[in-house]
C-alpha cells in the first residue's frame, strides 16, 4: 500500500516534476508556484459549457469578464480575504438608461488596449460573439439562461429568433451597449460570472470543441493563461504577459487534478499541495480539533435530486416520502460532521429577502421540520404516503439506485441515506459511482432515478437557486416541468420590484420543494478547505477562490 501511495503521488501529485526521475516539466518552481486541488480532470473549461465549481475557478484565473472580482482587504478566515466585483474589462462604471417601459440601456467602454493572451486586439465585438455564443441553441451552454435579462435572449434561445438579435452590440471597438428587459439588481455579477467571459471568434472557429486542450489554442484574457495541462494530473497557468494590469501572485499556479481525499491530504501534509478542500470523511473531526481544517461561508445547497420524469418517482407523493425519510441532522452531525446546516428549504441561509438584513429562508420556512424530536413524525407521513402511492411498508416497490460522484464524503451520505430509506420505508435502494465526468453527463442527460446534487450560487440572489428548475433549463437534473413554476420566475425576472421579486420566488420555492419535492434538501453547505500557511488568497462565498494577487512566504 505505501508503495501504490508513492507512486500516486509521482504520477498525480507532484506536479513540478515530470515523473519520479527527476526532470523538470516546466519552469515552475515551489518558490514561484501555488499549488492548489479542486478535483479531478474537469469536465471543460469552455466558459459557455462549463457548470461545475472547480472549472470556474480556473476560468477565474485564465479569463476575465466586464466585471471581475477583487480582494477587499476584509478577513475572512485563516489565510482567506473577502471578495467583490469591480469593473474587469471595462474602464468603469456604465451609463445607465432606464426607460419609461422599464427597459434598460447600458453602455460600457472598455478599458484601451485590451489583447488576447496571443496579443491580438480584444474589443467589444468579442463580448457580442461569446454573448450570442452562449445563447445560440446550438452551444447548447447549461448556463444559457443567465442573460435571459438580455433583450431577445429568451426568443433566441427558445429557436424564435436569429442569434444576431440579442440585446448586446459593439457601438465601437471600445464601446458595448447591452439593452435589458428590467432594472437587473445583480447585473455586475452576472458578468463576473464565466458563462459571460469573451472567447476568440477565430479560434473556436478554427479548432471547434477542441480548442481548450492545448495551450496553443487556449486563448484566454485574464491575468493568467494556459501553460500546460497535463490531463489526470495537473493544469499549469502562468503570469499573461498580455493583461493589462500587473499581475502581483505568483508566476505559476498548478491546479493538481485528483479525487482521491488520502492521497490529497498526503500531499498537502507534504508540502506538494498548497489548498486543498477534499478530504476523508473520518478525518475532519480531528483536524477541525487541531485547527488544521478551516471553515468557511458558502452559499450553497447539498440535496438529492429526484428524477420527475422517471417512474415512480414521476408520482409527487413517493417524492415527497423519500425527503421526509431523510434524517438531516443525523447526517450533519454524524457522517459530514463540518459545520453544515440541515435543509428544511431549498434556497440557503444568508440571501437576503425584501428588508436589507432579512433571510430569504427566514422567511420562507422550512418545508420539512428539522426538529430531531418531530423525525418519527416525519417517517410517519412518508409511510402514509407511500401506502397512498399503492406501497405500503415499501412492498412491490421496485429496487432503485442512488448515484453519486466518487468522492468519500459522498459515499458516506449514499450509505446513510441508502440505510434510510431501507428502515422508514422499507425499500431497496443500491448504490452506484461514477467518476466526476461521466456522472456529470449521466447525471445531466437524466440516465438515473435518485442522484446526489449539490448546487452553489453563483451570485447573491434567490433566483440563482430557482430560475435552473426552468422546464427544458440546463441546469435541470431532476427533469422537474411544471408551467405554473415557470411563469412565477417569468413574474420574478420582470419586475426590479423587491417585494413582488421575491413574493413570486417564495411562491415557486412551495411548488418546487413543498408541494412537488422535485429535489430533496439535505443540509446548507459550509466551506472545509487546508491552506498552507505561506499563501494568501481571497475568495466569495459563492465558491471561487483566487490567487491572482497571493504572496507566497516562508
Amino acid at each position: 500500500m505505501k508503495k501504490l501511495l508513492i507512486a500516486v503521488l509521482c504520477l498525480s501529485l507532484i506536479g513540478f516534476l515530470s515523473g519520479c526521475g527527476g526532470k523538470k516539466s516546466s519552469a515552475s518552481t515551489r518558490e514561484n508556484t501555488i499549488s492548489a486541488c479542486f478535483g479531478s480532470e474537469p469536465n471543460t473549461i469552455d466558459p459557455a459549457l462549463n457548470s461545475a465549481v472547480d472549472a470556474a475557478i480556473y476560468l477565474q484565473h485564465t479569463h476575465e469578464g466586464i466585471y471581475k472580482y477583487e480582494d477587499t482587504g476584509i478577513q475572512a478566515t485563516a489565510g482567506i480575504n473577502f471578495a467583490k466585483t469591480v469593473p474587469g474589462m471595462a474602464a468603469g462604471a456604465p451609463q445607465k438608461t432606464v426607460h419609461s417601459d422599464g427597459t434598460v440601456t447600458l453602455v460600457y467602454t472598455l478599458r484601451s488596449g485590451l489583447k488576447w493572451s496571443d496579443g491580438s486586439a480584444l474589443t467589444a465585438e468579442d463580448f457580442v460573439y461569446s454573448w450570442q455564443r452562449l445563447v445560440d441553441p446550438e452551444t447548447a451552454a447549461d448556463y444559457n439562461y443567465m442573460i435571459d435579462m438580455i433583450e431577445n435572449a429568451i426568443e433566441i434561445m427558445e429557436d424564435e429568433m436569429d442569434k444576431s438579435s440579442l440585446g448586446v452590440r459593439a457601438v465601437n471597438a471600445t464601446t458595448l451597449e447591452i439593452k435589458l428587459t428590467y432594472d437587473c439588481p445583480f447585473f455586475d455579477e452576472i458578468m463576473a460570472f464565466p458563462a459571460t467571459f469573451p472567447v476568440k471568434k477565430s479560434i473556436i472557429e478554427k479548432s471547434g470543441d477542441q480548442w481548450t486542450f492545448d495551450p496553443s489554442t487556449y486563448v484566454s484574457n485574464g491575468p493568467y493563461r494556459m501553460k500546460e495541462w497535463v490531463h489526470n494530473s495537473y493544469i499549469l497557468i502562468e503570469k499573461n504577459p498580455n493583461y493589462y494590469a500587473v499581475v502581483n501572485g505568483p508566476e505559476f499556479i498548478r491546479f493538481v487534478l485528483m479525487d482521491d481525499e488520502n492521497a490529497i491530504l498526503t500531499g498537502f501534509r507534504a508540502g506538494e499541495i498548497d489548498f486543498i478542500e477534499a478530504l476523508p470523511a473520518d478525518e475532519i473531526p480531528s483536524l477541525l480539533k487541531s485547527g488544521e481544517l478551516n471553515i468557511s461561508d458558502y452559499l450553497g445547497t447539498y440535496f438529492v435530486s429526484l428524477n420527475t420524469q422517471r417512474p415512480p418517482f414521476t408520482d409527487a407523493r413517493i417524492r415527497k416520502a423519500f425527503g421526509l425519510a431523510i434524517d438531516r441532522n443525523y447526517i450533519v452531525n454524524q457522517v459530514t460532521r463540518g459545520g453544515q446546516k440541515p435543509a428544511g428549504g431549498f434556497v440557503p441561509s444568508g440571501i437576503s429577502d425584501v428588508a436589507v438584513g432579512s433571510d430569504f429562508r427566514k422567511t420562507g420556512g422550512d418545508y420539512i421540520s428539522l426538529a430531531e424530536s418531530d423525525y418519527e413524525k416525519n417517517v410517519a407521513e412518508a409511510q402514509r404516503l407511500m401506502a397512498e402511492a399503492g406501497y405500503p411498508g415499501g412492498r412491490g416497490f421496485p429496487v432503485v439506485e442512488y448515484l453519486y460522484n466518487t468522492n468519500d464524503i459522498h459515499r458516506a451520505v449514499g450509505e446513510a441515506l441508502q440505510n434510510m430509506w431501507r428502515t422508514a420505508l422499507g425499500v431497496n435502494v443500491t448504490l452506484g459511482n461514477q467518476e466526476w465526468n461521466v456522472f456529470l453527463d449521466t447525471r445531466k442527460k437524466g440516465n438515473y432515478s435518485i442522484a446526489r446534487d449539490g448546487w452553489i450560487g453563483d451570485y447573491n440572489d434567490p433566483i440563482n437557486f430557482l430560475d435552473m428548475f426552468l422546464t427544458g433549463g440546463g441546469n435541470n437534473n431532476s427533469q422537474y416541468a411544471n408551467r405554473e413554476f415557470d411563469n412565477l420566475i417569468a413574474k420574478a425576472k420582470g419586475t426590479a420590484v423587491q417585494a413582488d421579486r421575491m413574493g413570486y420566488m417564495h411562491q415557486a420555492e412551495d411548488l418546487l420543494v413543498g408541494r412537488d419535492m422535485a429535489v430533496a434538501p439535505i443540509y446548507f453547505y459550509t466551506n472545509l478547505y487546508m491552506i498552507n500557511p505561506r499563501v494568501k488568497a481571497f475568495y466569495t462565498p459563492l465558491g471561487y477562490y483566487f490567487f491572482t494577487n497571493s504572496k507566497l512566504g516562508n
